[in-house]
This record gives structure tokens, sequence and C-alpha cells, in this order.
């Protein structure tokens, strides 16, 4: 539907979702448009019961969702978003017409809805699509509006009411089996148990160690040139024709795989022996086997390629990337960034290829543009791939970009350009070098090379690799030129023990393709997912792997156990394909939520097969799953067997270790187990060790002044000392009273503690005296180490036995002395990493007052708890100084109130001059009043921006 001619020259309000993508947009409508923000979602099911409208009780108002009559959800209006809707019925009652311009997708199709359905609009209404925030597009799009798709919108609720079941039927089992405030989830509960399978099979892997040779062999010829070396490597292929055994030839248990028969096992003492036997044996070139090599160039990013390579190479998160892409596709740089299409326009096509002519000439552009097939199922065609916007691509130089903003756009620039230049092209070569050896062994070598002749889309972009020790498409390995029965002398032959490795565990990028290629959810919501289980604690990171927790695997116990069908990989893509059904109209909602929710009824059942879903054996009872959870045994689904005698449990406050009393009734020896520990890593010996230390409450002594019992224990932040108080103090309420309690000095350990040494503990802070103005000083122990604190002025201390020896005058020299702002010497860096690609500055790990952090001397960002000095990454270093310049320098408030009360303070010292006291009093309290009237309404303006900020889903 066309804008009418009647209201061509009134006023028309334009609602997007995001405040940069308004701004952008507003630019290039000019004036007679009104360009206004949702601010994302405006509407949605309820998250907790008391938002639900008083009308609705029972299971209508858990769930949000009216079950018994066809899945009526209830929306309410979000809270934060009340007086946006109002700001948007006041835009709308002055404008002619309303333009919906959310994204091309299910989910900016029902924000669109859910706008109509709220504002009521009794003006024309269009539906404006655009997959790029370019003058053109946004124009055309303006010009060209369409009809809201209900069909888009129907498959987006369906979506959100099955998310809703799952999430509300399956978390509160969670908080009553396994710990309270957890929570499942449709796609992120099978993502969690990729991670823990993962774990699973590296705590089962057994090493196996096998061993090789290597070569080195020359010619005998000097080389002409570099392309022609004099000697070349190879490694050990078969012994009497018997091939070398590799690490692939291994299972996980460590032994050879059946079907071996005809591969020799090397261990050290075989291969030295072989090694000494071919020290005087001849060798030649038994072949040469060269084959074309041809390299055709990767398709245009979509969502989860790009999440993949922008990980690899620039050591992004998949929601950092999600975050820079929407930054930059709401400025005009790049399309849409949530796509599977593999898809360039034929402007984007006629621009790339205009580029691949100016930057590498002609040589470098095939005759006929290239096109990309899709790999994903129901891939939405209608979008584009991601590649920079515009009928001309800006080169990254002429965007004026800097920073994380700069290096993805430069990543989506060079793969669109590549993607429309000519395939790589070249030889590979491989030589088989045979000898005998001194016991009459046949042996023969293999080497591999390949020559790029001509580097085509080579040139402009190289795809990274997950496995570091992966080769990459460019890397050329050349091998003199040889022929069949050429001589050659063995300078150096070594023997080479290798060690099969566990499979790798998932890092965000490989995760990001796992679940793609099981065609698991969406691969728009890839990123959200990966942060939500790592926010939920079922997962975090070390380095760039992802870690499941202990929790995760009870959790995951649980789902496999008694809800296997919703953790099922199968089941869950075949739910995938059914909303896509519904999406594209060959199915209906109604009767599918029936069946998965009811169960598979006749009713249910006919009505479902009418739908499209006849085969849904995949389908039914989440009710009935979740209503009979008496044979949940919570103690064991949270137990792990770890040996005969020791189990490893999870419990409410964290996992830990147990070993089961001799003494039946009475309780078992316990140990906490440290947070980050990979649960591979908890092995029997570390569990005997973990047991082995003191637990337990260690009584010291009475008190001799409280007369109260002075103990010793060990907490999850540390061994500290307490007290434990009289029965009938009271712990609640008004007259409660909180034991004393001190943490253990660095010095100190639980089975050397004394009762001498917990009275000094509980006695601090001390009180070292007062200065000339009658401040008091004291001395205290806290998180940073030991300190003077006088007033709100703190001064650290060098060492924790000072908290009792220092003296009045050594304090009042400490306070002498200006304010150290930092160390009084620079300490050496504990770690180098290289060199930062964006500052071009060297980045070190140090350590600072609040613990180890990464610096390149312009931006510093601490170590996170998964990090440590000794394994962090020179990428996972670079990734946290993105991570930290991304959010940009800490906005300091309120930062007047200390100067009104240092004002106020100067005013007071001055005893001689009373009457003009007070009047600086006066005018000070007029003042201050004054500023603070402003400052409360720059605040309020500052907060509401805050809220806009943090809720733009545009």
């Amino acid at each position: 539907m066309s804008p009418s001619s009647e209201t061509a020259h009134g006023q028309r309000l334009v609602i997007v979702e995001s405040p940069a993508k308004a701004k952008t947009i507003k630019g290039y409508l000019g004036p007679g448009y009104i360009v206004e923000a949702s601010v994302g979602h405006i509407r949605d099911l309820p998250s907790t019961a008391a938002e639900v409208p008083d009308k609705y009780t029972g299971e209508v108002r858990r769930l949000g969702v009216d079950v018994d009559h066809d899945f009526a959800p209830i929306y309410v209006v979000n809270a934060d978003k009340k007086s946006q809707v109002s700001k948007l019925k006041s835009l709308l009652a002055e404008s002619d017409e309303l333009f919906l311009a959310t994204d091309e997708d299910r989910e900016g199709e029902a924000i669109a809805w859910h706008l109509q359905q709220v504002l009521k609009p009794k003006v024309p209404v269009h539906r404006m699509v655009f997959h790029e925030i370019t003058k053109t597009a946004i124009q055309e799009a303006v010009a060209n509006p369409r009809e809201l798709n209900q069909r888009l919108v129907d498959a987006q609720e369906t979506r959100r009411i099955l998310d809703r079941l799952y999430g509300f039927e399956v978390s509160p089992v969670l908080w009553k089996k396994v710990m309270p405030k957890l929570s499942a989830g449709r796609v992120q509960s099978v993502a969690t148990r990729l991670v823990v399978e993962r774990e699973r099979e590296r705590m089962a892997f057994r090493t196996a160690s096998y061993w090789d040779l290597v070569g080195t062999f020359g010619t005998g010829r000097t080389p002409a040139d570099a392309a022609n070396p004099e000697t070349f490597g190879a490694r050990l292929a078969s012994v009497d024709g018997k091939r070398i055994a590799t690490g692939r030839d291994f299972g996980s248990d460590g032994r050879l795989k059946a079907g071996s028969t005809n591969t020799l096992h090397l261990d050290e003492q075989a291969a030295r022996q072989l090694a000494a036997a071919l020290e005087q044996t001849a060798f030649s070139v038994r072949s040469v086997e060269s084959k074309p090599y041809r390299r055709s160039p990767y398709a245009p990013f979509r969502t989860t390629t790009l999440q993949q390579e922008a990980s690899r190479k620039l050591g992004f998160g998949a929601k950092r990337t999600m975050q820079v892409a929407q930054k930059l596709y709401e400025n005009g740089f790049i399309t849409y960034m949530r796509t599977d299409s593999t898809t360039l326009s034929e402007t984007a096509i006629a621009a790339a290829r205009a580029q691949v002519t100016q930057l590498y000439g002609a040589d470098y552009l095939p005759d006929a543009p290239r096109t990309y097939a899709s790999k994903v199922k129901n891939a939405q065609e209608a979008h584009e791939a991601v590649r920079p916007s515009g009928d001309r691509f800006r080169t990254p130089a002429e965007t004026g970009l800097s920073g994380d903003d700069f290096r993805l756009y430069e990543l989506i620039w060079m793969r669109t350009v590549a993607s429309q230049m000519k395939d790589a092209v070249g030889q590979s070569v491989t030589v088989r070098v045979g000898g005998a050896s001194a016991d009459g062994r046949d042996v023969e070598f293999s080497a591999s090379g390949k020559i790029i002749t001509f580097h085509g889309f080579l040139k402009a972009y190289v795809e990274g690799a997950d496995d570091p020790n992966a080769e990459l498409d460019d890397r050329e390995r050349r091998l003199p030129q040889v022929a069949q029965g050429d001589p050659l002398a063995a300078e150096r032959i070594t023997p080479e023990g290798h060690a099969t490795k566990p499979p790798a565990r998932y890092t965000e990028a490989s995760l990001v393709k796992e679940l793609e290629d099981r065609e698991i959810g969406r691969p728009s919501t890839y990123a959200s997912i990966i942060d939500t289980i790592i926010q939920r604690k079922y997962v975090f990171k070390k380095g760039t792997a992802l870690v499941p927790s202990f929790l995760s695997f009870a959790v995951v116990n649980l789902l496999e156990k008694h809800f296997g069908r919703l953790v099922d990989y199968d089941f869950t893509a075949r739910m995938e394909d059914d909303l896509d059904r519904i999406a594209a109209g060959e199915a209906q909602s109604v009767p599918w939520l029936k069946r998965f929710y009811f169960g598979e009824g006749e009713v249910a059942a006919g009505a479902a097969a009418e739908a499209g879903n006849g085969d849904g054996d995949h389908l039914g009872g989440l009710k009935e799953l979740v209503t009979d959870l008496g044979a949940i045994d919570a103690r064991e689904i949270s137990s792990f067997r770890i040996s005969e005698d020791i189990t490893l449990r999870v419990g409410r406050y964290g996992p830990y270790v147990e070993r089961a009393s001799a003494v039946e009734g009475e309780p078992g020896q316990r140990a906490d187990i440290p947070d980050e520990l990979p649960p591979d890593e908890l092995t029997v010996e570390l569990a005997e060790e973990l047991l082995a230390k003191p637990s337990g409450d260690f009584e010291l002594g009475l008190d001799p002044v409280s007369g109260n019992m002075l103990v010793a224990k060990d907490g999850r932040y540390g061994p500290y000392v307490t007290e434990i108080l009289p029965e009938g103090t009271p712990k609640t309420g008004k007259n409660a009273v909180k034991p004393r309690t001190a943490s253990l000095f660095k010095t100190m350990t639980l089975d050397t503690v004394t009762l001498e040494d917990a009275l000094r503990l509980l006695s601090l802070p001390r009180v070292v005296g007062t200065d000339a103005e009658g401040a008091e000083i004291t001395a205290q122990n806290g998180r940073y180490g030991p300190y003077l604190k006088r007033g709100t002025d703190s001064r650290s201390l060098t060492s924790e036995d000072q908290l009792f020896t220092i003296t009045l005058d050594e304090a009042l020299a400490i306070y002498a002395q200006p304010k150290q702002r930092g160390r009084a010497a620079a300490a050496p860096p504990l770690k180098e990493l290289g060199t930062d690609p964006v500052s071009e500055r060297p980045v070190v790990v140090k350590d600072g007052r609040f613990g180890p952090y990464v610096t390149d001397g312009e931006t510093n960002a601490t170590l996170r708890k998964d990090d440590e000095v000794e394994t962090i990454t020179p990428e996972r270093g670079y990734e946290l100084l993105a991570e930290k310049r991304a959010r940009g320098p800490v906005k300091k408030v309120a930062k007047k109130a200390p100067a009104k009360k240092a004002a106020a303070k100067k005013t007071t010292t001055t005893k001689t001059t009373a009457t003009k006291t007070a009047a600086k009093k006066t005018a000070a309290k007029k003042t201050t009043t004054a500023k603070t009237a402003t400052a409360k309404k720059t605040a309020a303006k500052k907060t509401a921006a805050a809220k806009t900020t943090a809720t733009d889903e545009g």
C-alpha cells in the first residue's frame, strides 16, 4: 500500500526500534517526518504474576498464557515502556500517516504488530522495510511500503509461547531438585548439554603415545633461487608396507581403532632403533605426484559465519560481534546483520566487482558475477548477506571509523569484495622418499607441498580456523624440483614423540557452528543463547574455551533422565522445522501447541495431522512431564561418583566432594571445590588432596572478655576466625547480634592459628590515635590488604604486622606524604602478550591493587575470574582490552557533592569570625539548594537517557 496522495504533505510518524537508528533515518527523510524509537519491544508476556491483570487467575496468572483457550497470550505493556508508549500515542495523534519501520524479520514484524495493537492508529498504517540504512534505501522503503505479514507475526508468537511454556514449566523443576533461581530453555538447555557432553568426552579420554621419524633430505644441488630449495622435510609414512600410526588411528580409550591391522604403532624404543638403522641408508625419490590446486572464494558473511570469523580474527565473543555490527548497521555502514542468507543484490555485486577492478586489477575479476546458494535450511532470502551498505562500497579508510567498529567493518568489507574475485590456483605435490634400513626393513617417507601460482581472492581475504594448528589457505610449502629415481642424502633423521589429545572444548565460534550444523534454534539468537548460559553460570570461559560448571552437570543430568526428549538434538531440530512450517503457512499454531503441551490425544493428534504434523511423534506431554516429579531423586541427580568412596555433589551453595563416614549415621568428610575448577581436572588425586585439607570448625578457646568460644573456619572466600554466640542470641530483627569475624592473615593457616592470633584479629580495627584536628586514625584489614583510615582518606600499609605495631607518629608521617595514585615504583610486568592489533602498542599483564590486569599503556582491563596469568593468551588479552574500549571511559556521576561538603567544611574552620561564618553557611545553603534542584532535573534527564540506551534492542 503506497502512501496516499491526500496525506502526502501531512506529518508522517515513522517508528523504529532504537534511538540510534531513528537518528540516522531522520537525517535521510527530512521535514514532514517524525522519526521516533519504540526502544525495543513495548509489549510482551508478563515476567511475573504481579504484572498480570487481576481478572486472570490460576495457571493463566502463573504462565501468562491461557493454555485452555487456544493458548491465548496475555500481553502487558512493559513498565519501563509506558512513558514511551504515551509519547508515541501523543505523536501519532498529531500525524496523518504511520510507518512501522522495525527490522524485516520475525521479531521485527512482531514488534510492528504490537505497536499497531497498542497505539490503535486511526490513520493509514504502512509497513516500511529495508535491509540497509542509506538515503536511497530509506526513500525507496517509504515509497514502497507493504502490509504487515501476519504469518510472520503468528510464527513469532508461537515461538514466544513455546519458549514461555518450556521455561516456566521446566525451570521450577530445577528450583526444586537442583538449586533455586535456575533456568531452562528450548535452545539454551540443548546448548548447555553440548558443552557438558564435550567435557564428558574429555573426562573419559585416555591418552595414547605414538612415535614416528622426521627426516631432512638434501638434493645435493645448490638452489638457483628460493623457489627451488636445496633441502626439504618429510615424515615417516610406512615400514614394510605398513602405514605408521598417527593420532587419528587411536580411539578415545587410548587404543588402536578396530580395523587397524595394516598399521604399525611405533613406541619410543622402536622409533629410536629404526632411526639408528637408517643412519647409513641411501635414499631416493620413489614417486612425484602433482595435482592442480584450486580454491574458490568464501561466501559473503551471514550472521553465524560473521560471528565465527570475528572470534578467530578479532577475538570477539558472539555478543560483542553483534553489538558492534548493530552499531554499524544503525549508522548506515553495513546491511542488516541478522540474516541466514549469503545472497548479494545486483547493486552489491556491481559495487564489489568495481572495487576488485579498482584495487586489484582486471586480472582478478571473473568474467561472470559469482552467486552463492545458502546452506541454511529455510534461510530468509529476502535478506542479503552482511555486506557494506550502499551502491558504492566505502573502503575502511574512507569510513572514518576507529577501534572495533573499524576492524569489524574491514572484515566485512574484505570478505564481500573477495567473494567476487577469481579462484586461487596452483599445484599440490606429494613426494615419496624410500630406502632400506640396516636391518633390511623398507621405509618410506612422505612430503607434501603446495605452490600458489595465482592468488586470486586470497590477495584480499583468507579465512581463519578454529584449530590453531590448522594450515590456512594462503600457506605455501615449496618442495625442490625432483624426479623419480633422484638420489637424496638424509642430513638428519629424528625420532619424534606424540600424544593424542582430548577433543577440544567448544569456543563461542565452534559452538555457534555446531548449533547451526545441527539446525538447532535460529542463527540470529545464538549470541544471546551463549550469553545466557554464561550469565546463568552453566558455563564459564577459560581463555576462549567454554567450560561447563559442575552445576551444569547436575542440570543436564536431570534433563537427560527425566526430560530426555526436550534436550534431544534431533527433537529440537524437528521443532525448528515445525515452527518454520507454521511461518510458511503449512501448519497451524494452536493444534501444534496443544500437542506439545498436552500430549498426543486423539483430538490433538487429528488436528495436528491436518495441520501438517501427521508424523509428529516427537511432540507431546510437557504438562504431564512436569506434574509427576516423584521419580526424581534430587540427591542422586546432583551426585557423581569420583571413586569407590568419594562422591562429587552439587549443593545449594556450590559443589563439594564427600567421603562417606565409616560409622553409619555419622556425617561424612566434606571439602568445597574451587569455583572455577574445570570438571575434567577433578581427579581422584585432587579430591583426596581437597579432603586432606583441614576443614570444619577448629575450637581455639574462650574469649577472656565475652566468654564466647572462638573458632577457626574455612569459608568459600578463605579461612577466618569467628565467635560462637550463646544460644538465644537474637539473629534477626532490630536487636540482632552478629558474631565478630576476621579473615586470617596470609601468613596464617587453619592448622597453625592460635587463640592469641584470633584475639588480635578480632580486635581490629585498632584505633591508632587522633590527629591535631581530633580526627581518629584506625588501622584496618581490608579486601586488598592492610591500611590506615582517617575519615574518607585511606593509606595502604606495607605489611599485615603493621596493623598492631604502627604508632601514631608513624601514621601521621604517612599522612604527611602526598597520596600515592598507584605504586611508588613501577613493578615489572607479570607476562608479555605481544602487540595489540588496534593500538599497535605492546600488551603486558601487570599486578594491580585490584588484581592482575592487561594494559597497552592506554587502556587497562582487569582479568576475569576464569583468566589466569599463566595461561592467558594474547588473543584473550586483546579481547579484554577491546571490550574495555567499547565500554568507553567510566562515567563519573555526582562529582559535585563532595565539593559542596568540602566548601561547607572550609566555612566551619574559621572559628574567630562567627558572623561571617554564619553568613557563608546561609549562602552556601541557598546555593546548595539551588544546585540540588538543578542537579535533580539534570539527573532525571540523564536517568531517562540511560534507560533508553539500556533497553535499546533495535
